[in-house]
């Protein structure tokens, strides 16, 4: 071949491929309101068409043996790249969705570690700086004998305070290193219900606060760990009994429906500011509305994480949880699945 027929075929070949790449181009700035198959396809044929285009001016606008020869070829590599580059690109998208939806995940769960780091340096500090205060007091000699058990008093609520949030840290960590497995198997939650009033009445008369339950007739029964389902609702009461005013009332009802049992914790309280309600289970999130304060200093404060390891136990039951406002009070609400 002479170089004047090479520059000639290639300057054909050019014209008449430039175009097509150019409306494909456009073809292509048009296809981000198309589907990933539909873009696909086009990213596939825009080369094919222009490799074809190519070909014909190339040929002189000719139908020859050759160009026959090459057109069969193309189709024969459109038939089989398009369905491949459909698959590809379907699995790129998942694999950058997927990859995003770790990304996301492993920072949120670092903000969450240094939240609940900051929490706990934080709220530690408190008890410890008492007992530390109170011991040295006695071991000094400046508190009179007959002080000395009620520093012993003080120092003793002070370490069951630090004992409970050791527990509730460390309910937290496996809830968020993924690692609670509850025992499942078939619950009454009226019985649930009974514990958890057992546990709460005296603290709630202590409070001045009264505390009723709503039971139906029937048992409801759900699939869950009994232990863990305790844990839930004996935090919701707490938290609702801490924030409930003296002379107020905290009630546990239970109920069903269709599709889900449910328990709801209601209180006369304080109520829940608006702008924290979507924030009530986070890790050491603080709301706007104090607890209550009370004379008893004995009476448990808790250590904050208790709506957040409720959340995280009703999750473990492939459950919800959710708070809203009353018109005096709030309501907490826990929806499981029900046993059958």
């Amino acid at each position: 071949m002479q170089t004047t027929d090479f520059w000639e075929i290639a300057g054909w070949a050019l014209t008449c491929s430039v175009p097509v790449v150019l409306l494909g181009a456009a073809v292509v700035r048009l296809a981000r309101t198309w589907s990933l198959a539909a873009s696909m396809v086009a990213l596939v044929l825009i080369p094919v068409l222009a490799t074809l285009a190519g070909v014909v001016g190339a040929s002189g606008f000719m139908i020859t043996q050759t160009f026959e020869r090459t057109a069969v070829v193309l189709l024969v590599v459109s038939i089989v790249t398009i369905p491949a580059a459909v698959m590809l690109g379907r699995y790129q998208a998942r694999r950058t969705v997927w990859e995003a939806e770790i990304r996301d995940s492993e920072h949120a769960a670092e903000q969450s570690r240094r939240r609940l780091v900051a929490f706990v340096s934080h709220d530690l500090r408190t008890p410890l700086a008492g007992i530390r205060a109170l011991s040295e007091a006695i071991a000094d000699g400046v508190v009179p004998d007959d002080e000395v058990q009620v520093y012993a008093k003080h120092i003793e609520n002070e370490s069951i305070r630090l004992s409970e949030m050791v527990d509730d840290l460390f309910e937290m960590s496996k809830i968020n290193a993924g690692a609670l497995t509850p025992m499942f198997d078939r619950v009454a939650l009226d019985e649930v219900v009974d514990d958890v009033l057992a546990t709460h009445r005296i603290t709630a008369e202590r409070a001045g606060v009264r505390l009723t339950a709503n039971l139906p007739e029937q048992p409801v029964r759900v699939i869950g760990s009994d232990r863990a389902l305790v844990r839930v609702l004996s935090n919701l009461v707490a938290n609702a009994i801490a924030h409930t005013p003296p002379g107020g009332s905290v009630t546990l009802g239970l109920g069903a429906d269709e599709n889900s049992a449910w328990a709801r914790v209601d209180d006369t309280g304080v109520g829940i500011d608006e702008a924290d309600l979507p924030r009530v289970f986070d890790v050491a999130y603080r709301g706007s509305n104090s607890r209550v304060p009370r004379k008893d200093s004995s009476l448990p404060s808790g250590s904050g994480l208790g709506l957040a390891i409720a959340a995280g136990l009703v999750h473990a039951h492939r459950g919800t949880v959710s708070a809203h406002n009353l018109p005096t009070g709030a309501r907490f609400e826990v929806r499981l699945p029900l046993a059958d």
